[in-house]
């Protein structure tokens, strides 16, 4: 087993179930909007790796789920669908009591692609 995919069972044995059952959620969107996206470990969080950048963080929290990096040019345009999350500089919230909102996350990492391709810094 690599040692990526060791730090990813680890972290992910490590989370409780909820966080547990939507950080792969997350991960698996991410793999499905992105499928060339690789596993990475990075800052001690799990993370995807597109075209040799980083794509996105996720990482779990006592009462929440994080995904980031999300710059402050897709918060900006994502602004209205992201008023029922909590989000700060480069991240978004998802709270455990709450269902991942499928669609606003695949629309976000398609945003974040879109920038990587772009060669826009991280902002």
């Amino acid at each position: 087993m690599t040692r990526v995919r060791e730090q990813l069972r680890t972290y992910f044995a490590a989370q409780p179930a909820e966080q547990r059952r939507m950080l792969k959620q997350l991960r698996d969107i991410a793999r499905a909007v992105a499928p060339g996206a690789e596993d990475a470990w990075s800052y001690r969080m799990p993370a995807l790796r597109l075209d040799g950048r980083i794509l996105v963080y996720y990482a779990g929290f006592r009462a929440h789920v994080s995904l980031f990096p999300m710059t402050d040019g897709i918060r900006r345009a994502f602004a209205a669908d992201l008023k029922a999350y909590k989000t700060s500089k480069g991240t978004i919230q998802f709270q455990v009591d709450k269902r991942v909102p499928v669609t606003l996350v695949k629309r976000l990492i398609k945003a974040r692609i879109a920038e990587l391709r772009a060669g826009r810094l991280l902002s």
